[in-house]
């Protein structure tokens, strides 16, 4: 059935898949691998109407955050699409579903970076009593933190549980029973997070505007 449905494709459909391209790429500092599929007849895309649009991207920086993966899926879209610029204009603001995935590399990366230290370091004054985050770790599935305080650094790294609840993510510290909510845009709802095979994965949904 797959299979029926690519060769049935038709250029409208390859060149809105071309158009969102373009607009990733300019959206985001770093994209590497894409891979778009937009699932809609040729009448419902005269009509600027897409029944479905599936994406998986890798290697992507997006205002200096680092994902590894992110795969979205958006259903029901009105959109314009420009032939002559190829450019791809949503109507309204649909809602995706997504799902990001992070590897420790990442989260490091990212937390120990001049555009994102502020939160490595509120995450440890707020639930290890300490001023600096120094590392992040994810080890047998398990998320850990190196903290310092006053050039003094931790020795051990403290095992810290993450969870979502009422759409946002949560860092919990057991031992002291403390527990901070990590800043994210309003129009995100995270719905669930894990860690499986050493990788952060977050579900969520979103409304999403160019």
């Amino acid at each position: 059935m797959t299979s029926k449905r690519i060769r049935e494709k038709g250029i409208l459909a390859k060149l809105l898949e071309q158009g969102l391209r373009i607009l990733l790429i300019k959206e985001c500092k770093k994209i590497s691998k894409i891979k778009i599929d937009i699932i809609s007849s040729s009448n419902q895309i005269i009509k600027g109407e897409l029944q479905k649009i599936n994406i998986i991207a890798e290697d992507i920086n997006y205002k200096d955050l680092l994902f590894d993966e992110v795969e979205i899926e958006a259903n029901h879209i009105n959109v314009n699409f420009n032939l002559i610029n190829k450019g791809l204009y949503f109507k309204n603001n649909p809602i995706i579903k997504f799902k990001i995935s992070l590897s420790q590399n990442s989260i490091r990366t990212v937390l120990l970076s001049n555009c994102w230290d502020w939160i490595g370091n509120s995450i440890s004054k707020e639930i290890l009593n300490q001023n600096k985050l120094e590392d992040v770790k994810i080890k047998n599935d398990k998320f850990l933190i190196n903290a310092s305080k006053s050039n003094k650094t931790i020795n051990e790294l403290e095992q810290i549980n993450i969870k979502a609840e009422e759409g946002k993510i949560y860092l919990e510290n057991k031992n002291y029973n403390k527990t901070i909510q990590i800043p994210i845009e309003d129009k995100i709802y995270i719905e669930n997070v894990n860690i499986e095979n050493n990788i952060l994965n977050i579900f969520a949904n979103s409304y999403i505007s160019f």
